[in-house]
């Protein structure tokens, strides 16, 4: 279900001078999509008060400071795997503040962070970085004509017994390759299967099945 769009007090306005000018709820309703029961409600409040303005409520009083809503947040990035009931813990460790695990959750909300499943990446070493950095520097001017010419070849083993996937990962929208928030990989047992391909600028070719070594790839006529 999408999230309900809240009116803001122009809208609210302009629904009014519909309303006032002979348009249907409904149709005012599309207009500003938003429910019917909506511009009902605000009729509603318009005869009753004379004012389209929400009126003031006091809340629930917030449990958290500043000062604690930037600890969570802190928390949260420098150690990405971080659950919010580990956060919690010690922010009550910290401050001796007690909230629950929804309200860690809805802090980091606030901060745009949003629990994902981390990308799975290889353990890559400083000279690994420098190399690829090297790499990427030396082929950014290359034109299409170039790469037309080059086909990346790569084999993957595919797991057959993988992890249950169940780790999250706090991380803002755009951060999905963020070197925090990027889960290496462990290599270990349980049976795979090597699969072998090639990528190239205009065409891809046919991911083979390997049994063992590369050389014994059965290749596509």
């Amino acid at each position: 279900m999408p999230p309900r769009r809240k009116l803001s007090d122009l809208d609210r306005g302009r629904a009014i001078g519909w309303l006032q000018d002979g348009v249907a709820a409904r149709q005012v309703a599309q207009r500003l999509a938003v429910a019917p029961s909506v511009i009902i409600r605000l009729k509603q409040r318009f005869h009753a008060t004379g004012r389209v303005q929400e009126r003031q409520r006091s809340g629930r009083p917030r449990v958290t400071t500043q000062r604690e809503d930037r600890f969570i947040q802190r928390q949260a990035m420098q150690q990405r795997i971080a659950t919010a009931n580990n956060i919690r813990q010690r922010l009550q460790a910290t401050t001796n503040t007690v909230v629950s695990g929804q309200t860690i959750r809805n802090r980091l909300h606030n901060f745009g962070l949003r629990a994902r499943r981390p990308v799975r990446g290889t353990t890559l070493t400083a000279n690994h970085r420098a190399a690829r950095r090297a790499w990427c520097t030396q082929h950014v001017r290359w034109q299409r004509q170039q790469w037309a010419q080059v086909l990346f070849t790569d084999e993957s083993r595919f797991c057959l017994e993988p992890a249950d996937g169940r780790i999250r990962v706090w991380r803002r929208r755009g951060e999905r390759f963020t070197e925090g928030a990027v889960l290496e990989r462990q290599r270990f047992g349980g049976g795979s299967v090597m699969i072998w391909g090639g990528d190239q600028h205009t065409s891809r070719d046919t991911s083979v099945p390997c049994s063992g070594q590369l050389d014994r790839c059965t290749l596509p006529e």
